[in-house]
């Protein structure tokens, strides 16, 4: 099962797609998450997204393509996977289609979550990360026990520059115009499902698996 989660950022995609990876034991494949940890490792790939991620921008497709036609190569990925973040243009969709289309492979479905921008901007302001294991904590939702500081290693919690109010901003405003045609791209393939995504988390998910199943 080859699935994509559509989403402004801060729509709640990651921990959604925990749930299918819980449900269905298929990887879960977030483009932001590898992009962080080339970041805070400090290689050749890290250098080149810094900048984009920082200022709220999209990374250019051919390094966001290539990377992930490494990543669904790997064997890990033969039963399936969920993809996080990519595609974010239609140029991406499209490239993501012939990468399948010469593997004679396809995607199943794609979820999209709908959510309001007053409630995006609360999670993402609240939002604070790890360092060091790379734990995500929300101030409101899920804090930690000690203020700023993670249950799980005893770090310091920080702010991520791509989760500060005025980045956010920047990056919805790219969203809508990048990004929001991809819906109709994959309406139009007939493999498209909207969910709001301002119910809780759990309703979501239950929603998330009946379409799915």
């Amino acid at each position: 099962m080859r699935i994509v989660l559509l989403g402004a950022p801060g729509a709640g995609k990651g921990t959604l797609a925990k749930e299918i990876v819980r449900r269905y034991q298929i990887p879960h494949i977030s483009t932001g998450d590898i992009f962080r940890e080339n970041i805070r490792n400090g290689t050749e790939l890290g250098e080149k997204v810094k900048g984009y991620m920082e200022q709220g921008q999209l990374v250019p497709d051919a390094l966001v393509v290539d990377l992930v036609g490494d990543r669904i190569a790997q064997r890990d990925c033969l039963k399936g996977y969920v993809l996080d973040g990519f595609p974010r243009t239609r140029q991406q969709a499209e490239a993501l289609d012939c990468l399948l289309c010469e593997r004679e492979e396809k995607i199943d479905r794609v979820i999209e979550l709908e959510v309001a921008e007053e409630t995006i901007l609360r999670r993402m302001s609240d939002r604070r990360v790890c360092a060091d294991c790379g734990a995500v904590w929300n101030l409101s939702s899920n804090p930690p026990q000690t203020e700023n500081v993670c249950d799980q290693c005893g770090n310091a919690l920080e702010q991520r520059e791509d989760d500060k109010e005025e980045t956010v901003l920047r990056r919805l405003e790219v969203y809508r115009v990048q990004t929001s045609p991809l819906v109709e791209y994959y309406d139009g393939q007939g493999i498209l499902a909207t969910i709001n995504g301002d119910m809780p988390v759990a309703e979501v998910a239950e929603s998330i698996i009946g379409i799915l199943e």
